[in-house]
């Protein structure tokens, strides 16, 4: 009869802050929220997104035209609103008035970014007509 002996366990000084004992960490392939979000699972933005860019077929004026779903949603809200319909008026105008705000706001910044980056072309011109008007001048002194 062989008799059993114990493994050897190895002290490490590896062991500290950050670096656990290797009896307790994760084997390999071995997840540590085994119950967790399935990878490749997306949120509703994306699929939300994902949707409205989806493609439509419709029919304007006599013509077949290929929209996306988002557009064709802001179309048929728009007729409804045109047609008196109080609900989609009052949806429509807070949509119109969130698009306005946000071109206020984008050309409200844009002066202030114009401005700034004129500045700085500006010293970039004076510099550089300063270092080629102190060199022509060398120039011009070496030629005679």
């Amino acid at each position: 009869m062989k008799k059993r002996t114990k493994p050897k366990k190895r002290k490490s000084a590896s062991v500290g802050y950050g670096r656990p004992p290797e009896h307790t960490q994760f084997k390999p392939g071995q997840s540590g929220n085994p119950k967790g979000r399935p990878r490749g699972t997306v949120n509703m933005a994306t699929v939300l997104g994902r949707t409205l860019r989806e493609k439509v077929d419709t029919v304007e004026n006599g013509r077949r035209k290929t929209i996306s779903k988002f557009e064709a949603a802001l179309k048929q809200l728009t007729n409804k609103a045109a047609s008196g319909d109080l609900s989609a008026l009052r949806l429509l105008s807070i949509l119109v008035a969130s698009a306005e705000e946000r071109t206020n706001e984008a050309t409200a910044s844009s002066p202030v970014h114009a401005e700034i980056d004129e500045r700085v072309v500006q010293g970039i011109l004076e510099r550089f007509n300063a270092n080629n008007g102190g060199d022509e001048d060398e120039s011009d002194t070496d030629t005679e």
